[in-house]
């Protein structure tokens, strides 16, 4: 017998929580029906009134996975331009245990994305999503001065998400060789790369600074 709808809400919370304790402990390579079962204390049987198939499963796990990285801390966004555009890329960094915990369970989300088309559009879409909150930053740096009049906000976007998740994944597994004042370094050079310099020689506004 299905559960009343208030304890159905309320039930739906708890396998949210014991989904992301799984995927927190072990990653997408481990989210199963009776992993999750397990962490609740409850049948395998019962989870099946929330999520009938695995995929259901896996679906509201990045669903709940999107959530909880939107919802995260993020630092202020200080000023228009790259100074923005540093701040944005900065929140994706592995920089604290949350952070990297946060891009472990993406990172092992892909194998199960890749082999599934609904889901590889899905992360394609994410990807969309992420570049499109940046560009309009790019835009306002190209017109303030601070990147080159000719620079294509689109393919900028393109290029430092893709210089930003490389640098988490090699982050990921080379921490020693990747800490936090390495990985804001690198970006700080990636960023002043695509900047136009500044007439005194120094970088351009909202690079190399913290915040």
């Amino acid at each position: 017998m299905p559960p009343a709808p208030g304890d159905r809400e309320a039930r739906r919370r708890d396998v949210s929580e014991a989904v992301w304790r799984v995927l927190a402990d072990k990653g997408f390579g481990e989210l199963t029906l009776r992993s999750v079962a397990t962490a609740m204390g409850v049948s395998t049987g019962m989870l099946m009134h929330y999520f009938p198939t695995k995929r259901a499963l896996i679906t509201h796990a990045l669903d709940l996975l999107e959530k909880r990285t939107a919802e995260r801390p993020r630092r202020a966004r200080p000023a228009a331009g790259l100074a923005t555009v540093r701040a944005l890329l900065l929140d994706i960094l592995p920089l604290t245990p949350g952070d990297t915990a946060r891009n472990r369970i993406w990172v092992s989300s892909w194998d199960l994305s890749l082999a599934d088309d609904g889901l590889t559009t899905e992360q394609a879409d994410r990807y969309t999503r992420l570049r499109s909150t940046i560009r309009p930053h790019l835009e306002a740096a190209r017109d303030i001065g601070e990147l080159p009049a000719a620079t294509d906000p689109e393919q900028l976007a393109a290029t430092a998400v893709a210089f930003t998740h490389g640098l988490v994944v090699q982050a990921l597994f080379d921490p020693g060789r990747f800490p936090e004042e390495v990985q804001i370094t690198m970006l700080d050079d990636f960023l002043a790369s695509t900047a136009l310099p500044r007439c005194d020689g120094g970088p351009a506004p909202g690079v190399g600074v913290r915040y």
